[in-house]
């Protein structure tokens, strides 16, 4: 059976290869372990953006997460990394899409459980350039056969939302991984999202909440 599946993921997968690799058949091994904690400095011949010194990204893997128990909604959850690799998290999921409004960490790592990778950033009056790479990456990325299939779903389990805790204008983070970059440099950030991609414990592509579609109730008062 799980070589019928495997031919299966392989044929789906030739259809999307040349786009750019993006791991996601949804095998039952799943892709290899990260093993030890990593973290690859890179310093791309970019302009900073508004308000940083230098042009660098920090990309780390391996990160252990020890815990990705379902807490209850609202309830605030504190993460060792900045952004999230993983942990406690709500119930609820975000829908796989870009949003212009924050999506609360607690949802969106549980995102990352399911395998998907979340593009972020942050700034306080708009940064029109900075969306836009971020939406090239998202637009981008090659389409998930596990999401496809059938012709309905995402392309892809990816989400893109603002967040105001970012320590950089520009991050990116999935199971046991995260990126953050002072610069605008979508070559590193295509390639976190390629081999970050798909870690998650859960491999699912269900369709989440849609927190910004038209009459949704905010899952908490105020947000």
């Amino acid at each position: 059976m799980r070589g019928d599946r495997v031919a299966r993921c392989a044929a789906a997968w030739a259809l999307v290869a040349a786009a750019s690799g993006m791991l996601g058949c949804g095998d039952d091994e799943g892709p290899a372990p990260y093993g030890p904690e990593k973290t690859e400095i890179l310093t791309p011949n970019a302009p900073p953006l508004p308000g940083e010194s230098e042009c660098r990204v920090v990309k780390t893997t391996g990160i252990e997460v020890p815990s990705a128990a379902h807490v209850g909604t609202c309830e605030d959850v504190a993460y060792e990394t900045n952004p999230p690799a993983g942990g406690n998290h709500w119930g609820t999921w975000a829908a796989f899409k870009k949003y212009a409004m924050p999506v609360p960490r607690e949802v969106y790592v549980h995102d990352m459980e399911h395998g998907a990778v979340v593009l972020s950033f942050r700034c306080a009056d708009g940064c029109p350039d900075v969306v836009a790479a971020l939406e090239k990456v998202f637009d981008e990325a090659a389409a998930d056969p596990l999401c496809v299939s059938g012709g309905a779903g995402p392309k892809a389990r990816l989400v893109l939302t603002p967040d105001p805790h970012l320590p950089t204008p520009i991050a990116a983070s999935a199971w046991g991984a995260t990126y953050t970059a002072t610069c605008i440099d979508t070559a590193s950030l295509a390639a976190f999202v390629t081999e970050a991609y798909g870690r998650g414990p859960e491999t699912t592509c269900a369709a989440g909440v849609d927190l910004e579609a038209p009459g949704a109730t905010p899952l908490c008062e105020g947000s």
